[in-house]
């Protein structure tokens, strides 16, 4: 097993149950990239001039991202792998989307291919839960930060161009994106040994063993990860037959 001192990733060390609630992140650069993206979303000449939808969507992803990254959330996934599931869960499906909603108007004359962004999206989820990577971005501040920024921006692209193509082909990559998320989930839960090795110590005074935090993350990553996509793509389906029939009575003879 390696050594937990190896472990120190940028949420700082593993916390137990008696300090986790105490362990705010109060990093300078991560407050001065929040107020600066505060401006930029929510104060800007620009950021006015949106819509009040826009804005709150705009206001919704920052918050989630103060959560994520301020609170004591973020020590807790220096403990569990299945924590740090959720944070990243947490980008893809609801910080990514809301970003995407929001500044729509701003790339209007922005189109993303939808396949390449879906393509772009897998293969980046994929590779920064392969325990190799996942190790080394736990063990460094850079590719830390190299591994949350590449989830989000792959995730806001692929929402984007979820939002820009026609109904069916956006509703094929969520289903294509729901049943990769499943497959890894399923391949995380499944596995016959505990893979990741930042957390082999970490949960030791949980008493909780690092397989069984792996299986609960994968669990995550199955269920309530793949079933959001679908939902997402039920909704597109569901807007898409209500414009369908809105146009059929429309266009009816009287």
């Amino acid at each position: 097993m390696d050594d937990p001192v190896r472990w120190v990733p940028y949420c700082g060390e593993a916390p137990g149950p008696e300090a986790w609630l105490s362990r705010w992140n109060f990093d300078p650069v991560l407050g001065a990239f929040l107020l600066l993206a505060a401006v930029a979303l929510l104060h800007s000449p620009a950021a006015r001039a949106l819509p009040p939808v826009r804005r709150r969507s705009l206001g919704g992803a920052w918050a989630l991202t103060v959560l994520l990254y301020v609170s004591p959330l973020c020590a807790l996934s220096s403990t569990f792998f299945t924590v740090r599931v959720v944070h990243h869960i947490a980008l893809v499906l609801l910080v990514a989307p809301l970003l995407a909603h929001g500044m729509a108007p701003w790339l209007r004359g922005a189109r993303v291919p939808l396949w390449t962004a879906t393509a772009a999206a897998t293969v980046v989820f994929w590779v920064w839960h392969a325990p190799a990577p996942y190790a080394a971005a736990l063990s460094s501040d850079a590719l830390y930060a190299v591994m949350q920024l590449t989830l989000l921006i792959s995730a806001v692209a692929f929402w984007l161009g979820v939002r820009q193509s026609q109904p069916t082909a956006a509703m094929g990559a969520i289903l294509a994106t729901t049943v990769q998320m499943g497959l890894l989930g399923a391949l995380i839960m499944f596995a016959a040994r505990a893979l990741y090795a930042p957390h082999f110590a970490s949960m030791l005074s949980w008493g909780i063993s690092p397989l069984e935090d792996q299986q609960l993350a994968g669990l995550l990553m199955w269920a309530p990860g793949s079933m959001a996509y679908l939902v997402a793509a039920m909704c597109i389906g569901w807007r898409w037959l209500r414009s369908e029939r809105a146009d059929a009575l429309r266009t009816r003879p009287a």
